[in-house]
């Protein structure tokens, strides 16, 4: 609703005026209505008229036009203009068909490498990817979710070293490990292997050797072992994924996939783009307000950069998009500026179609992770531990809890923002945490079972805190427009807690069942509770009916 008065404000302005002007709608005093602007104020330098009068124009003209929805239109001190919607207006539930993009788009919903335990940093950006995936559909896109997975490099390397170690030549030792042990397993091999190459300069040079081993799998034993644990290590993230609520992923493409097409690209443009370098081949990032970066190694392997340079080879050749979005953490976007500028020089792409989504750093009680020698925090051992904290009031849960638990910690905040996860309040029915919504929606529910049948047809004249829930739920509409159009989450978030909130006063003050009002205000938790539901849904967080 606060579009449509926008939109419409905006049109009286052209037509009075000539002048094309983004109007902000801000939540009114309600002593004068549901909305109002300060445009006038703003229009007054400009046309060199008072604001009030401006202001008293343009009521006018909007109360004529708009007179479907809006109730009223007024002026106050010292030029805002006041608008009161039709109750009758106030529970559309048009946001359902909300489409704004036509588009195709291609976003990397999670990105973990194999061999390694996929940790918390790595669960916030799959969460965000697919979340930014449902509000992208939501807008009207058509979305291509994808992942990207190291299966090559100097982790394959320390991760196969400490492998190798521990098999001694028999591959069944491998193959007697029990699979709840597997991702265990593996982040200790990969631990072992990181501290050596740090610490041991034989080990060192083994684990250089075996890292050229990952490109090849010549050696029978290690393409063994490799092929076992690389499984595993994808079976694991498959159960992570969905243990988090995320969907599946249309396509995996992977780092080994790449290297060769990155490799390509890069050498076809030598001396153009790319320049050797003590043997390697560099994108002089300095010429273009950027740092210079590696893209192929002297030994001729293709780094990161050529990877990724292949990917989006990959990713047009696949989807043919009109906008390619990755998900990352904050401290990689100097990085993705080089290779979105690289892709532009050599025509990969134009300007503007690839976008890096920058996110902060989870941090704990020990503050922020590392995954150098093992020291991460694991997101298999968070989802335990929010689990263990539910069961100190719940003995009948359902993993989906757990999921809304830890999702709506993690986008509750600004993307980009670092995030403290407080294991305690993410599961707390009593403040802003994904349980409480989700109890929220599960008591509306309980309400309108209760009822039974209920009348859906009747005239809608709001009273009281009718009329501010009312309000409230008619904001849902802009706030998906501004999630869709900035692809913000937490603006879902927030509205979803302050609507709860809302309820809970009309709820204490306004009797439901027991009233002569009830059909009128059965009317109110059923909106209610469908804007939880699909505000939840967007999210990726299951909203119960019974909890």
């Amino acid at each position: 609703m606060k579009t449509d008065i926008s939109r419409l404000t905006a049109e009286v302005i052209k037509n009075l005026y000539s002048l094309d002007y983004t109007v902000d709608i801000l939540k009114g005093d309600s002593r004068y209505g549901d909305y109002s602007s300060n445009v006038a104020l703003k229009l007054s330098s400009q046309l060199n008229q008072p604001p009030l009068e401006i202001a008293s124009e343009l009521a006018k003209e909007i109360k004529a036009v708009g007179e479907n929805s809006l109730k009223d239109v007024t002026v106050s001190a010292p030029g805002f203009i006041n608008f009161t919607l039709r109750d009758s207006s106030l529970l559309s539930l048009n946001y359902l068909n909300y489409k704004v993009l036509d588009s195709n788009i291609v976003i990397e919903t999670n990105n973990p490498n194999p061999f390694k335990a996929m940790h918390i940093g790595h669960a916030l950006n799959a969460v965000v990817g697919d979340t930014i995936a449902n509000i992208l559909e939501l807008g009207g896109a058509k979305v291509h979710r994808v992942s990207y997975h190291g299966d090559v490099g100097s982790h394959v390397g320390k991760s196969m070293w400490a492998i190798l170690k521990f098999i001694d030549g028999d591959i069944e030792k491998l193959n007697k490990i029990p699979p709840s042990d597997h991702n265990n397993f593996m982040s200790e091999m990969y631990a072992k292997g990181a501290k050596a190459y740090e610490e041991d300069e034989e080990a060192k040079t083994e684990i250089i050797e075996l890292t050229n081993k990952s490109y090849e799998l010549e050696d029978n034993l290690f393409r063994q072992a490799y092929s076992i644990c690389k499984d595993w290590s994808f079976s694991h993230l498959e159960t992570i994924l969905n243990q988090l609520g995320s969907k599946p992923v249309e396509k995996q493409y992977l780092e080994s996939e790449c290297e060769p097409i990155g490799v390509k690209i890069v050498t076809d443009n030598l001396n153009k783009y790319f320049f050797e370098s003590n043997g390697a081949i560099v994108f002089k990032g300095e010429d273009y307000g950027l740092f210079t970066t590696v893209f192929i190694a002297s030994s001729g392997k293709g780094l990161y950069a050529a990877r990724d340079l292949g990917l989006i080879e990959l990713k047009k050749r696949d989807f043919s998009p009109d906008k390619i979005l990755i998900v990352t953490a904050n401290e990689q976007k100097d990085y993705f500026k080089v290779i979105i500028k690289a892709s532009n020089l050599v025509g990969l792409l134009k300007n503007d179609e690839m976008e890096n989504i920058n996110t902060g750093i989870i941090k704990l009680t020990s503050g922020k992770m590392s995954s150098r020698q093992g020291q991460i925090v694991e997101i298999s051992w968070l989802i335990d531990k929010v689990r263990e904290e539910f069961k100190k009031f719940s003995d009948n849960l359902d993993d989906k809890l757990v999921a809304g638990a830890i999702r709506y910690q993690l986008l509750k905040v600004r993307l980009g923002s670092d995030i403290v996860f407080d294991i305690a309040q993410s599961v707390s029915l009593q403040g802003n945490s994904g349980p409480y919504l989700m109890y929220a929606h599960a008591r509306a529910r309980s309400i309108l079972s209760k009822a039974g049948y209920y009348d859906e047809s009747i005239d809608f004249e709001f009273e009281g805190k009718e009329r501010e829930l009312a309000v409230k739920l008619a904001e849902y509409e802009s706030v998906l427009v501004s999630a869709v159009d900035e692809l913000r989450p937490h603006y879902i978030c927030n509205y979803l807690y302050e609507l709860c909130q809302t309820f809970n006063s009309f709820y204490e003050d306004s009797p439901v069942l027991n009233s002569d009002r009830k059909d009128l205000r059965l009317n109110l938790v059923s909106h209610y509770s469908q804007i939880l539901k699909h505000g939840l849904g967007i999210l990726g967080i299951y909203a119960p009916d019974k909890m």
